[in-house]
């Protein structure tokens, strides 16, 4: 990579894109962009840092550019296509990404379910023990010129992670999602298997999932969990109101004691895949343990908000398996409370393909109420209704954004607000209604 040359970032306002942008201004390159006129979140950390921002014009791109076009927009698109025109090489983010990394020591944290919290997590641990510059799906980036290692999220969607060649792969489960384009668990497996492939140090690899067990590599495999096959193991777990406490056992010896702020068993198995990546590295445990005591969380992931008697819980959960760890996690930190579960599903073929995986699922919370299912710029209608899917849970309700005044009747409770579309707007206007009751009432 040249430092003289200007990287330039056609539809910079995407998560991904905007904390791609972001590191390599971070770390002395020279970057600018462009999108549409409308103003993203995304781009206020760009905003900041002085990274200059274009509407979208063929005429923006210029001899010399070196080109990183989100995966959203087609060849069609005016500027990728200009940039073609002009001879100039056009990467995708996923290709540009790879590319990012052979400078560093890497560690890739993939999967169906966790990649997110787990990569924060381990970017906050990183970050504090060596100068670490960091990629999290929320759409947080950071970067340090003199950066020794590089943390990142690697989606499976459309195989997109096997650009990455790093040196250890963090794979926290392997779960038939994203039925839009694979066609099968053995085909998400397959992709797995070929990440495997891809990495050059070592594995490190959930041991409950029977799936992470099939891999076969060319590097070591190092499995974490609960179980005595596990090579990193969590014993003397005691879970509270204020999180988890348990001690790391490897090869027989224990190799430190651990306390995280989170909640559920699956955050126990997140630090455990950082702590294994740590020691592999020669990191002082007692340190990680410090700096695993003050994570705080990352975005969308069970952010929790009390107005008067009520909890509210915003999480990203939009698959079957997320929601039962999400449900797991506000029943460990509120064991008292009723848990209402508000759930918006994410796409039709999800929807559909995994129908009743949700309605299971769901069932574990005390009260059900379900939004529309959020489309997405693929599919705008599909062959299931949100009505399918509360007939298949007693005793759900469908609530509709205009009318949220069920959601009123609770008191002292949890409500849990999921799903990857707009289910936000749900959780800000219950907000409002909540927050206009409670000043009645005094």
């Amino acid at each position: 990579m040249n430092r003289n040359e200007i990287y330039y970032f056609i539809g910079i306002k995407g998560s991904g894109m905007s904390a791609l942008a972001l590191i390599l201004h971070e770390t002395g390159y020279k970057v600018k962009g462009s999108d549409v006129a409308e103003y993203f979140f995304t781009q206020r950390e760009l905003d900041k840092a002085g990274v200059e921002i274009l509407e979208f014009d063929a005429a923006n791109v210029k001899p010399g550019y070196t080109v990183i076009a989100g995966n959203a927009f087609t060849d069609e698109h005016e500027e990728i296509a200009a940039a073609r025109e002009l001879g100039l090489k056009v990467y995708r983010y996923h290709e540009f990404l790879g590319k990012l990394i052979e400078g560093y020591t890497s560690i890739a944290i993939t999967g169906a379910h966790g990649k997110t919290s787990t990569t924060g997590m381990g970017a906050h641990v990183f970050r504090n023990m060596r100068p670490t510059s960091f990629l999290i799906g929320d759409g947080t980036g950071h970067g340090e010129e003199d950066s020794e290692y590089f943390v990142f999220e690697a989606c499976e969607y459309r195989r997109h992670f096997l650009a990455y060649k790093p040196d250890y792969t963090v794979m926290t489960n392997i779960d038939f999602d994203h039925p839009d384009y694979y066609e099968s668990i053995e085909d998400v497996y397959t992709a797995f298997q070929s990440m495997a492939y891809n990495t050059k140090k070592a594995i490190i690899a959930y041991g409950d999932d029977v799936w992470l067990r099939k891999i076969q590599a060319e590097v070591p495999i190092y499995y974490y969990g609960v179980n005595a096959d596990d090579d990193f193991r969590a014993i003397n777990i005691e879970k509270t109101r204020e999180g988890s406490i348990f001690e790391v056992e490897h090869n027989g010896e224990v190799i430190g004691s651990f306390e995280i702020h989170a909640y559920g068993s699956h955050n126990i198995n997140n630090a455990l895949a950082v702590i294994a990546a740590s020691y592999l590295e020669g990191f002082n445990l007692a340190a990680v343990a410090r700096y695993l005591k003050t994570f705080e969380g990352v975005k969308r992931r069970f952010s929790e908000k009390i107005i008067g008697s009520m909890t509210l819980i915003d999480d990203y959960a939009h698959h079957p398996t997320e929601i039962t760890a999400t449900i797991d996690a506000a029943r460990q930190k509120h064991p008292d409370k009723k848990i209402v579960a508000v759930f918006q599903p994410h796409t039709f073929t999800r929807t559909i393909a995994l129908l009743d995986d949700f309605a299971t699922s769901l069932s574990l919370a005390d009260n059900v109420y379900l939004c529309d299912i959020f489309g997405s710029a693929r599919e705008q209608s599909g062959g299931v209704s949100i009505e399918d899917l509360a007939a298949k849970i007693d005793g759900s309700n469908v609530l509709q954004y205009e009318n949220l005044s069920p959601l009123l009747d609770f008191d002292d409770a949890v409500i849990l607000f999921m799903g990857a579309g707009d289910v936000t707007k749900y959780q800000a206007k219950y907000e409002e209604l909540l927050s206009h009751l409670t000043k009645s009432l005094k």
